[in-house]
């Protein structure tokens, strides 16, 4: 293997291997352990993103229709997401987010980014401005 292969595969790994550990980090600062990732997940694209149907849902997430759909019946049962007709298909629904489900989401990632807040304010400015280009540059690989 070549050495530009070489350092590309570590930093494939290093990477990897961060993000998942400051995942993990951040999901112990979880303010309700109720909610699955999945679940967390389709609930932060809702509020980011504003109503949609399932379809739009587990596309934007990257899973199937049929698993978006239990993804909804469970935050629905838990009062966090409402389904209602769509607008001009009526094959089709609509999914929102309730005020519930906007309160909690926006707790939720309140508490997360506390953290790392607090964390962050231990770095240097110049450490803090590689993570700000890092972030945008891992954003772009995610919506590839």
């Amino acid at each position: 293997m070549s050495e530009i292969a070489e350092r590309e595969r570590t930093l494939a790994g290093s990477l990897r291997i961060a993000s998942v550990r400051l995942n993990r980090r951040l999901r112990a600062q979880s303010t309700d352990s109720v909610v699955t990732l999945t679940q967390l997940s389709a609930l932060s694209t809702l509020h980011k993103t504003g109503a949609m149907t399932p379809g739009e849902l587990a596309a934007k997430e990257g899973v199937q229709p049929p698993s978006m759909t239990r993804v909804i019946a469970a935050l629905e049962d838990l009062g966090l997401v409402v389904r209602r007709a769509h607008p001009t298909d009526g094959r089709q629904a609509i999914v929102e987010l309730t005020e519930a489900g906007r309160h909690w989401i926006e707790e939720e990632v309140s508490a997360r980014e506390r953290w790392l807040d607090q964390q962050l304010a231990d770095l240097s400015d110049e450490d803090r401005a590689a993570l700000g280009r890092a972030a945008e540059i891992m954003e772009r690989i995610a919506e590839r």
